[in-house]
């Protein structure tokens, strides 16, 4: 049995086609999630309408959910940071 969170692909700081890349592995076998915070939600639509519309055609969205998750910081204050989940349905 699989585990649910090796269908997930987290966005960070690398290139996007890395991300890419990783969205595809996924997919041959079942809907991919993107998930990213802060300043990585730009770089995770990217990824998303990249895999989409230039390599993985047939590919649609999924559910797509936004919101705040609230961080603490080293120094113990309590952030809050916008998050974004992106799902891609395989063909």
């Amino acid at each position: 049995m699989r585990d649910k969170d090796d269908s997930k692909v987290f966005i960070g700081k690398k290139k996007s086609m890395v991300y890419v890349m990783a969205a595809m592995v996924v997919l041959t076998e079942r809907p991919v999630k993107l998930l990213a915070r802060g300043k990585s939600i730009s770089r995770a639509v990217d990824v998303a309408e990249i895999t989409i519309n230039k390599f993985v055609k047939g590919t649609s969205y999924g559910e797509i959910e936004i919101g705040t998750e609230t961080l603490t910081n080293t120094d113990g204050s309590i952030s809050n940071v916008s998050s974004i989940s992106i799902e891609i349905l395989p063909a």
